[in-house]
């Protein structure tokens, strides 16, 4: 015998009488994505560094090296910055924001 099909059912945000799901999100306080330009900072999982590289060649496709520690793999961690959080990130570490 086959399944039922579960029905679909109306989203809150609809329920509730908002406009949209980024309307509802902002009255009740939600922030699932950061709002203008977002900057991508790759770090060593090992010491936490952002000085990585890729490895280039057939053997090694999509493996990333750590100049600092010496680290390969491929699970690097990646971080999101907004463009506040980015120029404070750089400010930190000494580089030249004009």
């Amino acid at each position: 015998m086959a399944k039922k099909k579960s029905k679909l059912s109306t989203p809150q945000w609809i329920l509730e009488g908002y406009d949209s799901k980024e309307e509802y999100e902002k009255a009740k306080g939600i922030n699932s994505k950061k709002s203008g330009k977002l900057f991508k900072i790759k770090k060593c999982p090992k010491c936490k560094s952002d000085n990585v590289k890729v490895v280039l060649g057939e053997e090694s496709s999509g493996e990333w090296e750590c100049n600092n520690c010496g680290w390969k793999g491929r699970n690097i961690l990646e971080e999101e910055l907004n463009e506040q959080e980015f120029l404070k990130y750089l400010e930190d570490k000494g580089e030249d924001v004009a």
